[in-house]
């Protein structure tokens, strides 16, 4: 009986702001893999460990939750006036599917450094002490990120003094340009309902107060105290309840609905990673994860997010963003949570600890935009050299 042997495939395994993921350049993957379709969807999902009815990705590089079972593919850019495409696959951890539907803002962190170690910058633009600038492509919505990545000794900086609320050690810190953030190309504006605020009724469930934005990821935010909620929960208050996270998907199906990203409420099963689903709530007392106790002068607002099902841990980059822009507009709860009026940058209080987000938001004939989101992460490789998988897993 013959087997097929393993096949070896060059990778990185990096963390990038509160996630982690494995990280190819395209040139790298087997061919039949280097363009989309059931072949490379099969290839990370096999990476990973998915589909996996264990829910622990033991057979694989996943971590077994939405912050750590994402796969990255870069290369060099085919947009003009960028230096890198970068490509992100959120891996369902029990289901065989692969969600193309947005982007991680946590790893868009890794992929200017990874650009540059990788030979995809021209050396002639890396500074042998300074920063280094990284125009992003990000395949996926079709937005440019710009990442200021610190170099040392004419290579990428990753150690450091910066600490980031969610991930245990201090690491060098990015600053990250999220530009033009405010429309991913399938809701047509900022807005897709045309409101800050709407009644988003969910049959069986209910109706709720809803700010639907579209601004780094699609995002429906609710207000805490109407679901039932401070604002300061942690994840076991909200993962550990069955009937909480069936409600919060009922939200996320209908909200999408209105939203105008999906035709029919059955097309959610297969849009697992956007839109998000978040509740806001104004600052107060609280203690993070990790015991730290947080005053409500430290922060502007609470707010929770769920991804892939699950309250995260920390905050999602993407959403981030959209808390971020959110805030800067009055009128939407999020806007309202934090105390209402002008703003252009808020920190928030979040399950791990707190964040700052920077929005730059104007009116241009009577519709919202947003020019540029900005916040502030850190990156570092893991592990680099191959990824092995069975010849025939994909």
């Amino acid at each position: 009986m013959s087997h097929a042997p393993q096949i070896r495939i060059p990778a990185t395994y990096m963390r990038g702001g509160t996630s982690k993921g494995v990280f190819f350049r395209l040139e790298d993957l087997p061919e039949r893999a280097r363009v989309p379709g059931p072949a490379r969807d099969a290839l990370l999902m096999r990476v990973i460990g998915s589909p996996d009815p264990y829910g622990k990705h033991t057979d694989g590089m996943g971590g077994a939750t939405s912050s750590t079972s994402k796969c990255v593919i870069i290369g060099k850019s085919s947009v003009p006036d960028h230096d890198v495409d970068y490509l992100y696959g959120q891996v369902s951890i029990d289901k065989a599917f692969v969600d193309w539907s947005g982007n991680c803002g946590n790893l868009s962190t890794a992929v200017g450094p990874l650009a540059i170690a990788a030979g995809i910058i021209d050396p002639a633009r890396i500074p042998q002490d300074g920063i280094c600038t990284v125009r992003i492509w990000q395949a996926n919505i079709g937005k440019t990120i710009v990442a200021h990545v610190p170099i040392t000794g004419g290579q990428v900086q990753e150690t450091g003094d910066f600490e980031l609320d969610g991930v245990t050690f201090p690491a060098a810190e990015i600053q990250l340009e999220f530009l033009n953030p405010s429309d991913d190309g399938e809701g047509g504006s900022m807005f897709p309902t045309g409101n800050l605020v709407d009644d988003l009724e969910v049959p069986g469930v209910g109706t709720f107060k809803a700010t639907m934005i579209t601004a780094g990821i699609p995002t429906i935010f609710l207000d805490a105290a109407e679901l039932g909620y401070t604002g300061t929960e942690l994840q076991g208050a909200i993962n550990d309840d069955p009937k909480a996270l069936a409600r919060f998907e009922a939200i996320r199906a209908h909200g999408a609905l209105r939203m105008g990203l999906i035709e029919n409420l059955d097309q959610i099963a297969t849009r697992q990673h956007s839109p998000k689903v978040a509740f806001v709530a104004p600052a107060q007392d609280y203690v993070s994860s990790s015991g730290k106790r947080i005053a409500a002068g430290e922060i502007d607002l609470h707010a929770r997010a769920l991804s892939m099902g699950k309250l995260h841990h920390a905050m999602m980059g993407t959403a981030a963003v959209a808390i971020g822009t959110a805030a800067s507009i009055p009128g939407t709860l999020v806007n309202r949570a934090a105390g209402g009026g002008e703003r252009e940058a808020v920190r928030f209080g979040h399950p791990s600890g707190t964040l700052r987000v920077g929005a730059q938001a104007r009116m241009d004939d009577g519709q919202w935009t947003v020019t540029k989101a900005i916040m502030s992460r850190s990156a570092r490789v893991l592990m680099e050299g191959w990824v092995r998988v069975p010849g025939d897993s994909f």
